[in-house]
């Protein structure tokens, strides 16, 4: 029955539209050694804002980065002194945990906010938030929501978080069991990629990251999945210059879609740079977070590209085709958590991951799947039964991958 409400009520109603149009600017860097004294990059970044005075910092960093960067506190201090007329440090910068567990700590904010508050920081001073996705997540949210906003300039040092994570708008943390469920959009003031901090990741750090690239690359730009493709063993094996190519070209693409998609904020369902992330947020949470985001970043695009295939949308030699390129960049694409079982359902947990995803998203459920390599499409429903067959054969798929790939180092 339909009702129509304007019967049901005799209330006249009055009403003022307001619109607003809010431009939003802001820098994305590529340089090396940001803390050297020669290397003016984030003075000018500063000192860009035109007003003369020297401007309060507040320094949140990721205490992870110490263990292979010792002296970063001391080049830090070091460098707002040699630069005291653009910059000064208001307080002494605060270490953050690195990795996800940055974000599952609400205390952690808490003595953000304090620390912000101590300082004495305005809306026109910074806070330099300076490590990984997780911990500029974390810093990025405690920045936008003191005095409503704070200026924020990161210093990504992942591949994910230069690539991705670090260059865009979105901000967060988790709660209740759920990934970034507290959030804001606010874009930063600026960003900093210094490709120096990639030299000392872990191999699967240095790997992660790689996974945001496939990904945008699958659902947009055919040629850059063929530059991944043909580079899959120098990336794989730590070739700077085939990754700072490949960094700038994803974080191209990621900015472009911010800037043009019409839906920066997304106030929409449609989020095609998720592609492969329902079920990744997931796996994160159903291993612990002891899966890296890009290892599961890696999975899902996997899962979604293998249910592409069995909807005859994906061709048998592009699925198998994108199957080799992400096992030849070392990652898997099976891990035991996929199959987990929740009761009394008698479904894979994983599934719990699409009705999060689509509360996440706004209330309609969008996924984007592949009709071809460099064109994703939109779905709004899903054959879960269709699912578990892509886990199953998933799973048979990376054995002859992994299979393929020991044979083929082997003959080299």
């Amino acid at each position: 029955m339909i009702v129509d409400i304007k019967q049901k009520t005799k209330f006249s109603v009055q009403s003022i539209q307001q619109s607003i149009r809010v431009n939003f600017n802001y820098e994305v860097y590529f340089t090396n050694n940001i803390l050297n004294l020669k290397n003016p990059t984030l003075a000018q970044a500063i000192a860009a804002d035109d007003e003369k005075k020297p401007k309060k910092v507040v320094a949140l960093v990721d205490a992870g980065l110490l263990e292979f960067w010792p002296d970063l506190l001391w080049q830090l201090t070091n460098y707002t002194k040699f630069y005291a007329e653009v910059l000064t440090l208001a307080v002494e910068p605060m270490l953050v945990p690195g990795g996800e567990a940055a974000k599952n700590e609400p205390k952690l904010l808490e003595k953000i906010h304090q620390l912000i508050e101590t300082a004495g920081l305005c809306r026109h001073s910074y806070v330099l938030g300076i490590g990984g996705g997780a911990v500029l997540d974390l810093v990025g949210y405690a920045a936008a929501t003191a005095h409503r906003g704070v200026r924020l300039i990161r210093i990504p040092t992942t591949v994910l978080a230069q690539n991705d994570s670090g260059i865009g708008v979105k901000n967060g943390i988790n709660a209740f069991g759920k990934k970034n469920f507290l959030g804001t959009f606010a874009p930063p003031y600026a960003v900093i990629n210094d490709s120096a901090f990639l030299t000392t990741l872990c191999d699967r750090d240095w790997r992660s990251g790689i996974a945001e690239a496939v990904k945008v690359a699958l659902i947009k730009d055919t040629n850059f999945f063929d530059f991944i493709h043909h580079h899959t063993t120098d990336l794989a094996q730590r070739d700077m210059d085939s990754m700072q190519q490949m960094i700038y070209h994803c974080a191209q693409l990621h900015l472009e879609h911010i800037a043009t998609s019409g839906d920066p904020f997304e106030m929409g369902s449609s989020r095609p740079l998720d592609f492969g992330h329902w079920a990744a947020h997931k796996l994160e949470q159903l291993t612990d977070y002891k899966l890296r985001h890009g290892e599961a970043v890696a999975i899902g695009i996997a899962l979604d590209t293998t249910y592409s295939y069995l909807l005859k949308m994906l061709s048998h030699s592009e699925w198998q085709l994108i199957l080799k390129t992400l096992v030849e960049l070392g990652f898997k694409l099976y891990v035991p958590e996929i199959t987990k079982q929740s009761s009394p359902e008698n479904l894979p947990c994983l599934f719990q991951g699409l009705n999060e995803f689509r509360e996440h998203l706004g209330g309609e459920l969008t996924l984007t799947l592949l009709q071809k390599i460099g064109k994703g499409i939109e779905i709004h429903e899903v054959d879960l039964s269709l699912y578990k067959q892509a886990i199953s054969l998933l799973r048979e798929s990376e054995k002859q991958q992994q299979m393929l790939v020991t044979i083929n180092r082997g003959e080299r």
